[in-house]
């Protein structure tokens, strides 16, 4: 069975009075929204500048992987990406957190 990438909306500016701000939006399913929330506070206590050596942001991706874009719309796309590549859903992502305490 092949593996289908989330739906995803494009990454689209967001003007408000002289301030832009891009904004991505994945729609994901509830367990999946669930595991990513969760990884998220065990990576970083939910926090975007959280930083731990090479690891940088909510996610703690490493910073290469975010090319020098540290927003939180770059970073929440950057790990969806990168979850989806390396373990296909977040809820696998979440067991491997598990058993390794790394994902």
């Amino acid at each position: 069975m092949a593996l289908a990438l989330p739906s995803v909306m494009a990454v689209k500016p967001v003007t408000a009075e002289a301030k832009t701000t891009t904004v991505y939006v994945c729609k994901l399913s509830k367990s999946q929204r669930a595991a990513k929330a969760w990884i998220a506070q065990r990576e970083s206590g939910g926090n975007y500048r959280a930083r731990n050596g090479i690891y940088y942001g909510k996610y703690q991706l490493t910073i290469s992987m975010l090319h020098g874009d540290y927003s939180k719309a770059n970073q929440e796309k950057t790990a969806d990406r990168y979850t989806h590549s390396r373990y296909g859903t977040w809820t696998k992502a979440k067991r491997h957190w598990l058993s390794h305490g790394w994902y």
